[in-house]
């Protein structure tokens, strides 16, 4: 089954490879990580703030010699800089680190503000994190200028719910370019991609394997999803894994994936993740969503994170 090289159109007209790199944990290997993953022949990087990896990815591009306008890097605003005020700085400080001029996407990262300040994570003397007053419309309209300045060709989420998504739409003027939202076939939340998708919002899936990622506790006492009996069968049939059948699932949906992996044979086992499933093959996944949402850090961030969303418990 050949290796497909998919793109999707964002609604600003950019061109988005549909399988990206993602760079999150792993800090101190990311270099190595990005520098295998553009050989492997990956061009969308996705990074953030928080992840701390943008200096990595910006050093292993440098190295590469790839030339810019042949990659689409995605980073991402952190939680304590959503002040108005705060945003293009925060920006200019991910430019710096990535050692470029623009971003091809700039993401709020989370909804939920924390307070202003050089701490990633405020916390009081009750140990809580320390919340923010700044509203996300008002965060998204300074992003809404940054855009004008060329420092990010196009703007997003991630995390956001339907109610607060509808309330962003209908304060600001730029339509975000992309939805980056924990989506997996454990976890399809088809109904909330559909209405994204109405309004010419691209999803991006992050953990698109799931409960494959040792850090989420909710995901331990069971099978992975890359094991289930139905992604490994399909699999089968396309001389693919279950992994990479997952993939494939999202891609066949019009969806980015953004799998993550420092192992050399899985970054580009990953990379042949972009295959064409046959629709009936697409549909018998769509019938083994769980609900199962393994992200949700609510009680960390002192917000109601998917509130009206699959998988809140």
């Amino acid at each position: 089954m050949a290796t497909r090289n998919t793109k999707f159109k964002l609604n600003t007209g950019a061109d988005i490879p549909a399988v990206g790199f993602g760079t999150w944990q792993d800090k101190d290997a990311q270099e190595d990580a990005v520098t295998e993953a553009l050989k492997a022949g990956y061009r969308h990087i996705d990074t953030a703030r928080i992840y701390g990896t943008e200096a990595a990815v910006g050093q292993a591009i440098k190295k590469s010699g790839i030339p810019r306008n042949e990659l689409f890097i995605t980073t991402k605003l952190w939680n304590n800089s959503h002040h108005p005020d705060d945003v293009e700085a925060a920006l200019d400080a991910s430019l710096k680190d990535l050692q470029m001029d623009y971003i091809d996407l700039y993401l709020i990262h989370w909804p939920s503000p924390f307070a202003r300040g050089n701490s990633m994570f405020p916390k009081g003397d009750d140990g809580k994190m320390l919340v923010g007053d700044s509203d996300y419309v008002d965060t998204y309209k300074a992003m809404e200028k940054a855009m004008k300045t060329g420092k990010t060709r196009a703007i997003g989420i991630s995390n956001f719910s339907r109610a607060e998504l509808e309330r962003l739409l209908e304060n600001t003027s730029v339509v975000p370019a992309a939805h980056q939202l924990e989506l997996h076939p454990w976890l399809q939340q088809a109904e909330f991609c559909e209405f994204n998708k109405s309004k010419g919002i691209l999803i991006t899936q992050y953990s698109p394997f799931g409960n494959q990622n040792e850090i989420y506790d909710s995901g331990k006492n069971m099978g992975k999803l890359i094991e289930d009996p139905t992604l490994v069968e399909i699999g089968k049939k396309y001389s693919k894994n279950g992994a990479q059948t997952a993939l494939a699932w999202g891609i066949a949906h019009g969806h980015c994936v953004i799998p993550k992996s420092k192992t050399p044979s899985r970054i580009a086992d990953n990379l042949a993740g972009d295959f064409k499933l046959e629709s009936a093959d697409v549909e018998k996944i769509d019938g083994i969503d769980k609900k199962l949402r393994f992200n949700d850090a609510s009680a960390r961030f002192g917000w109601d994170l998917f509130k009206d969303l699959d998988g809140k418990k």
